[in-house]
């Protein structure tokens, strides 16, 4: 918000008297004050509640995870969720805020406020500890999706390596390139040349997040290689489903209510009017962006469901939840600059490039528990790509300035379309320079997949000192052995007693 200026050189003459003048205008000044932080308050407080929608995620992600595990590895995923918060919280705010945000900076590394030294002191007004928490919460969205990719035979101490990885050093450097003032493709570029004079439009993460979680999950999983029955002997894939669908529901939910802080958050600030006028400005652009996300998951999910009645024979709730994601993680990129009829077609071909990549991973025995490359990867890409598609002029130049280049599609020329081919091919090739050697070398030091035997019984009770679902009522169960613990306790027979014998006569 503008700030009110008032000078009493230029009141004096009407009141003919200067007092008067200083007066109005220190009361002016006063009311100025006030006004801009009362919008400073309500911008951080949105940003807050958008940051603790997006943490949120953190719990949809447990439950998705642990219902598309078998019971077996059930504490053993759940562990890894609380982890990839906690270690990436401590990763992140010493290193990854600084090389993600730390300006000013060169276009591809951020240098300053390393654990937070000098923040938000000398950040730009923007910045402040809200700022930091949000994307915080992204950072270790990207870990969340990696972890799901390579479930149920993973050394945890590699879960600890990777998280920290990811959320402090490649995951940053990503979103400095695409989302700080200094990146070298960013859209909000503040100074030297915009990649094809419109800069990368990845507004809320599909590639930044979406692909770099995705493709670092995918490495992982290609190294490790599949879990022990995936595949049979002649390669036919065969089914190691997940054990509670009702948590991958629940997880779906809570995942779809994240979002609504995940993508319509990415605005930063919602008390900013537009040149238009009226009660049209920011808020109103925010509650586009919320429709938009809603209809192309709602639109996956649907075109996944008939989808596979048509494939497959059967409805299945599991296919239409990761249908759901798939179409969220597509328009992620695009949600607030297409208008909510291309929505509609982006969730469409979403749930299309879902369906083709699993088909793809099966032929070529690739297993993901959770189809986590898949779905981030795969569909995060496809996002990056329609938004060069179908940006809208208008909504382009409101958030990003006048005189930007626009969907191919919509008459804007092909500069868009190439800068989002770019983010594609270089969030590829950086995360697969840094994840896949990190994955390699644990493989070699046996650091990264667990034994057969471990494998085979389970890591909640070779690694985790139990399992997640107790069958018995005894205190400490977790060092007897496994048929013990799997047994349950049955009601004991119950005899019916034998009618008295008749009296002699």
């Amino acid at each position: 918000m503008a700030s009110l200026s008032c000078s009493a050189n230029d009141l004096a003459p009407l009141f003919n008297d200067t007092a008067a003048a200083n007066y109005l205008c220190a009361q002016f000044d006063s009311i100025s004050r006030k006004l801009n932080v009362t919008t400073y308050a309500v911008d951080n407080t949105y940003l807050l509640f958008s940051a603790y929608l997006v943490f949120a995620m953190q719990l949809g992600f447990a439950m998705l995870c642990a219902g598309s595990v078998r019971a077996k590895n059930t504490m053993n995923i759940m562990l890894t969720n609380v982890l990839d918060a906690a270690a990436g919280g401590l990763s992140y705010y010493l290193f990854g805020f600084a090389f993600a945000f730390g300006g000013p900076s060169n276009g591809f590394i951020g240098r300053h406020f390393f654990g937070l030294r000098k923040f938000p002191k000398d950040s730009p007004p923007s910045g402040d500890y809200s700022f930091f928490l949000y994307h915080w919460a992204f950072a270790i969205a990207a870990a969340g999706i990696t972890s799901g990719s390579i479930a149920e035979r993973t050394q945890f101490v590699a879960y600890l390596i990777y998280s920290s990885f990811l959320t402090g050093f490649v995951y940053p450097i990503v979103s400095h390139w695409f989302w700080s003032s200094d990146g070298w493709a960013s859209a909000t570029r503040s100074h030297g040349n915009v990649l094809f004079g419109s800069g990368v439009i990845d507004f809320a993460g599909s590639g930044v997040v979406h692909m770099v979680g995705g493709i670092a999950g995918l490495w992982g999983a290609l190294i490790e290689g599949p879990r022990i029955g995936r595949f049979d002997r002649s390669g036919r894939s065969v089914a190691l489903r997940g054990h509670s669908a009702s948590l991958v529901v629940l997880g779906t939910f809570l995942l779809w209510f994240g979002w609504y802080g995940f993508n319509p958050g990415s605005f930063l600030t919602i008390a900013k009017g537009y040149e238009s006028g009226g009660y049209y400005g920011q808020w109103s652009a925010i509650g586009r962006t919320a429709v938009t996300t809603t209809l192309a998951g709602s639109t996956a999910a649907l075109t996944t469901l008939f989808s596979k009645r048509l494939l497959a024979g059967h409805w299945n709730v599991i296919d239409v939840c990761n249908g759901l994601l798939g179409g969220f993680a597509a328009i992620t990129s695009g949600c607030a600059v297409v208008e909510p009829w291309a929505a509609i077609v982006c969730g469409f071909v979403a749930a299309w490039v879902l369906i083709g990549l699993n088909k793809l991973a099966a032929k070529v025995e690739y297993d993901d528990p959770l189809e986590a490359a898949q779905l981030h990867g795969g569909c995060g890409a496809w996002g990056v790509f329609f938004t060069g598609l179908f940006a809208k002029k208008e909504y382009v130049e409101e958030i990003y300035g006048g005189g930007r280049p626009f969907g191919a599609l919509m008459g804007g020329g092909g500069r868009l379309l190439a800068a989002q081919v770019i983010q594609i091919l270089v969030v590829c090739g950086w995360v697969t320079a840094t994840m896949a050697p990190l994955f390699y070398g644990l493989h070699k030091m046996k650091l990264l997949r667990i034994s057969r035997d471990d494998e085979t019984a389970g890591m909640d009770l070779t690694r985790h000192g139990g399992f997640a679902y107790a069958y018995h009522d005894d205190e400490d169960g977790s060092s007897r052995g496994v048929g013990f613990m799997l047994r349950r306790i049955e009601p004991a027979a119950i005899t019916t007693p034998s009618p008295p014998a008749a009296p002699q006569v």
